[in-house]
């Protein structure tokens, strides 16, 4: 058995505990088996998504000794975002890995994700070959279709919750909601490199689960949310001002064919809808035009902190390097992320 250092762990694993469980000794024993393979200290961190007493219980009967366990319970249901969140707070580890309540994927697999790593900030795996029938395959393919029609970025399967990714992710990008499943997109409009890892889909992940209509309905609603902060969080007023120009544009059309049609025609223009609702278009138009202004000023104000960028890496040139080179002196180095390097 590896020995485990409780004081300084490698590997964190956040598991945010909502709803759909899977029975909690053949969680912890699966992906105990899966974290073995890794040959690092690691430790176990279980958010409760809201107050679960026997679950809680359950967990204080197998934590053992040898591997670091923390529990944190919610007060009441905040979601899997905030879940991770707040499990992230109470991480020690520079590499984290999420994984779901019950069983996604099979726990060997999990020394793919984390390997993944030496290449990549974040490593997100998709089930391969996946199991299910065709209703869920269309579904799947229509909520990626959608993904990828409003962000341009295209994935496998943002429904699976295994992952990988280096401190710095949750350093810089804050969850919250039911961004969880959108930390790939939000990672790469960051700049972060994104890997996908192919993993084997578990044996108790081939029952499908049912989804409400108010699960597709925010579904839905959290796509868009996502098209707007990967596009346009920086840049409101290219959005705000594209659906403003479109309809002030309208309205001074049907403004002007008004005008043509009382000079040319001596049409009447009172008592006429097609006024009140050119004016109308005109107002908002100009309103909406406004809003995207005040965004950019707002972001131009207290926005100079954040960044939508990241450094791959920095290659220092010591003085005279070049002719010590030449003698057989001290190279240049370069300084990135080695964290996972002993991995």
């Amino acid at each position: 058995m590896t020995s485990h250092t409780p004081t300084a762990p490698l590997v964190s694993v956040i598991i945010p505990v909502g709803d759909r469980q899977t029975p909690l000794a053949e969680l912890f024993a699966e992906y105990r088996r899966g974290l073995e393979l890794l040959r690092a200290p690691y430790e176990l961190i279980f958010v409760m998504d809201g107050p679960q007493p026997a679950y809680e219980s359950a967990l204080n009967q197998l934590a053992t000794h040898d591997v670091p366990v923390t529990l944190v319970s919610l007060s009441r249901r905040f979601g899997e975002a905030t879940a991770l969140m707040i499990g992230f707070e109470h991480a020690a580890g520079g590499v984290i890995v999420s994984l779901p309540a019950y069983l996604q994927i099979e726990g060997g697999e999990i020394e793919k994700l984390v390997s993944a790593l030496g290449s990549s900030d974040i490593a997100v795996g998709y089930r391969e070959p996946r199991a299910g029938g065709w209703l869920e395959a269309m579904r799947r393919a229509a909520f990626h279709w959608l993904l990828q029609f409003v962000t341009r970025l295209q994935f496998r399967d943002l429904g699976c919750n295994a992952r990988a990714f280096k401190r710095k992710i949750l350093d810089e990008i804050h969850l919250y909601g039911d961004q969880d499943r959108f930390l790939p997109v939000l990672a790469e409009r960051h700049g972060f490199r994104v890997a996908e890892v192919a993993v084997r889909q578990a044996k108790d992940n081939l029952s499908p689960w049912s989804y409400t209509p108010r699960s597709y309905m925010r579904g839905f609603l959290d796509i868009f949310t996502v098209f707007f902060l990967v596009r346009f969080t920086k840049r409101p007023l290219r959005f705000f001002g594209m659906v403003g120009l479109a309809t002030l544009s309208i309205g001074l059309l049907e403004l002007l064919y008004l005008v043509f049609d009382r000079v040319a025609f001596h049409s009447p223009l009172a008592d006429r809808p097609a006024l009140l609702l050119a004016s109308l278009f005109i107002v908002l138009g100009v309103q909406i035009f406004a809003l995207g202004l005040l965004g950019e000023l707002i972001i131009f104000t207290h926005g100079g902190g954040s960044k939508d960028y990241q450094v791959d890496r920095v290659i220092h040139y010591p003085a005279g390097s070049s002719d010590r080179a030449s003698e057989g002196g001290a190279p240049p180095y370069d300084r990135h992320d080695s964290r996972v390097a002993s991995l």
